[in-house]
C-alpha cells in the first residue's frame, strides 16, 4: 500500500481544522469502503488500494473555496476532485515509482463527485470543469464514490442514513439516484 500519510502530510503540513476535517472524513470513507470490500469478497476489489484511495480522494479541497469546512482556496468547490488529481499527477515522483502508479489514485480523486459527472452534466450545469466524463469506471472507484456519499465534511464522523443520501442525490436527477441504488444493491445486497 502506498504511504497516503506522507502524501497528506505533504499537502497539509500544519495541524489545524482543515487537516482534521480532511483526515476524519477520509478515514470514515476509507473504513466504510473496506467494510464493503470485506463483506463482498466475491467482488475481488483491491482492499489496500480502496483504503489508500479513499484516504486521498479529497486531497484537493485545500485549493477550493468552502469556508464552512475551512477551505479558503481560489477555486469553486466542485473543482476539488480534478484539482486533487492534478496535485497527485504533478507530484507523483515524491511517492510513486512513475506516473502510471499515481494514475489510479488521481482517477479516484476526479471521479468521486456525486455519482460521477458526465460531459453532459458539466455542459448543462455550466460547471467550471474540463469538458470530459468524470465517472467511476472501476469497481474500486465505484466503492470509494459510494462510501463517500455517506459522509459529509461538515460532520465528518457522522454517517448519513441512506434516505438522506438519496434525498441529496435526487436534487441532481433521478438518473443519479438510479445509479447509486444499483451500487447499493451491488455492495449491500
Amino acid at each position: 500500500m502506498i504511504d497516503y500519510e506522507r502524501i497528506i502530510d505533504y499537502f497539509y503540513p500544519e495541524a489545524g481544522m482543515l487537516r482534521d476535517i480532511l483526515y476524519t472524513h477520509s478515514r470514515c470513507v476509507a473504513e466504510y469502503a473496506v467494510a464493503i470490500v470485506d463483506a463482498k469478497p466475491e467482488l475481488r476489489a483491491d482492499r489496500d488500494f480502496v483504503y489508500a484511495a479513499a484516504m486521498l480522494h479529497d486531497i484537493g479541497i485545500r485549493e477550493c473555496d468552502a469556508d464552512g469546512i475551512c477551505c479558503f482556496g481560489h477555486l469553486p468547490y466542485i473543482c476539488h476532485g480534478v484539482t486533487g488529481a492534478k496535485m497527485l499527477r504533478e507530484n507523483y515522483s515524491k511517492w510513486f515509482n512513475d506516473a502510471s502508479d499515481a494514475e489510479p489514485y488521481a482517477r479516484v480523486c476526479e471521479r468521486h463527485t456525486g455519482v460521477g459527472l458526465t460531459k453532459r452534466m458539466i455542459t448543462e450545469r455550466h460547471l467550471p470543469l474540463p469538458l470530459q466524463d468524470f465517472v467511476p469506471e472501476t469497481l474500486e472507484e465505484e466503492i470509494v464514490c459510494y462510501a463517500d456519499k455517506f459522509f459529509s465534511k461538515t460532520r465528518p464522523a457522522e454517517r448519513k442514513p441512506l434516505e438522506r443520501v438519496l434525498k441529496s442525490l435526487s436534487k441532481f436527477g433521478d438518473e443519479n439516484v438510479r445509479k447509486f441504488m444499483a451500487w447499493h444493491e451491488k455492495f449491500m445486497g
